[in-house]
């Protein structure tokens, strides 16, 4: 060996040379380079880092799939193989297709209410998905976009379960989660509808109000008017459904679709506006199509908790809202006299705020 050579302990076997007749065994002649003789650990060594390699990329997929979702209401099963179809474009309003049905079905098989199924995104789908988004995906309620990408099918198609937050002292109970504008009716744990909603605005308001016989601060037997003032807030706590209407109906806090009370004059009811953000007098808007059939859904008797982000119902009890009172401002412009004609009354001073129709 050449002393200028660096010295390599494998170059000994490299040149070793057994005699004729000699390390023979039933498997042949022993000559083996060394890189023939450690191939077979190194192959087992490869194998070894490709196993750990894939656990840990099979780790690394259910650490993200957890952060995409709400901890607090969805679990999420594992070991459960699901039959994907990949999206190729993204759905928005408007659009119609194959993969418009197929998104639709998913919602509706989740619990939530994208309208009919019908292959055509329309403003129900939209607010279905906005539902989807905040609930399952934890996206701000300002940043929801009520369109499908290709990552927010892929969490779709995912194995979900919406789970509920309390475990209720009736069969049937409903959640209403105001931070994400989210309401959810459980039926023996699980969601029966998952709709998005808008409660209230948290700000004051005067304004004109019309009541129909029979709601509160009208016991005649016509319709009335009256300048009130208030507050939009709708209370976080625990209550149970009392009393329901069928129908429109006018009221101090606006018109109410198929209204059921569970806070005084405070319901859950259909609406023509339903926005992202909170823009109610404290009643909880839902989309019209969905209050059709919600009364059906619930029973006098039935829990509903109502949670704000920052406490727990439980530690808020019962609490009644912010009672209304009358606009000392208020001159009235119009009466509603039993012959059905309205009659103008001289102009006066009002107190001006914005325009509000609906509850």
């Amino acid at each position: 060996m050449n002393d200028d050579t660096p010295y390599n302990e494998f170059d000994e076997f490299d040149d070793f040379e057994p005699e004729d007749g000699e390390l023979h065994d039933e498997y042949g002649d022993f000559h083996q380079s060394a890189y023939d003789r450690w191939r077979p650990a190194l192959i087992a060594f490869a194998v070894l880092l490709t196993v750990i390699a894939v656990a840990v990329v099979g780790n690394g997929d259910n650490d993200s799939s957890t952060e995409l979702s709400n901890p607090d209401v969805v679990v999420e099963s594992t070991n459960v193989p699901l039959v994907t179809v990949p999206l190729t474009r993204t759905l928005k309003t408007g659009m119609k297709g194959d993969d418009v049905l197929r998104v639709q079905q998913r919602l509706a098989a989740l619990g939530f209410d994208p309208g009919p199924q019908d292959g055509a995104f329309g403003q129900n789908t939209v607010q279905a998905v906005w539902a989807f988004e905040k609930l399952v995906m934890a996206t701000p309620r300002d940043r929801a976009t009520g369109k499908v990408t290709a990552s927010t099918w892929a969490i779709m198609q995912s194995d979900l379960r919406i789970s509920p937050r309390r475990k209720a002292d009736t069969a049937t109970h409903v959640e209403v989660y105001l931070p994400e504008q989210v309401m959810i009716v459980f039926a023996d744990g699980a969601p029966r509808l998952i709709t998005h909603m808008s409660s209230g605005s948290n700000e004051n308001w005067c304004e004109e109000v019309t009541i129909d016989p029979g709601e509160d601060g009208n016991n005649t037997n016509a319709q009335i008017k009256q300048g009130i003032c208030g507050e939009a807030i709708t209370p976080p706590g625990i209550f149970y459904f009392y009393n329901r209407r069928v129908g429109m109906r006018e009221s101090k806090l606006g018109t109410m679709y198929n209204p059921v009370y569970f806070n005084y004059n405070i319901a859950i009811h259909g609406a023509i506006l339903v926005p992202l953000e909170p823009a109610s007098h404290g009643c909880i808007r839902i989309p019209m199509s969905v209050a059709r059939y919600f009364p059906a859904l619930v029973a006098y008797g039935d829990r509903i908790y109502v949670f704000d982000g920052i406490k727990e119902p439980e530690d808020y009890g019962s609490p009644v809202p912010p009672f209304d009172k009358p606009d000392p401002n208020y001159v009235p412009t119009t009466t509603i006299p039993p012959g059905g004609t309205t009659t103008v009354k001289p102009a006066g001073t009002t107190t001006v705020v914005p325009a509000s129709t609906t509850n």
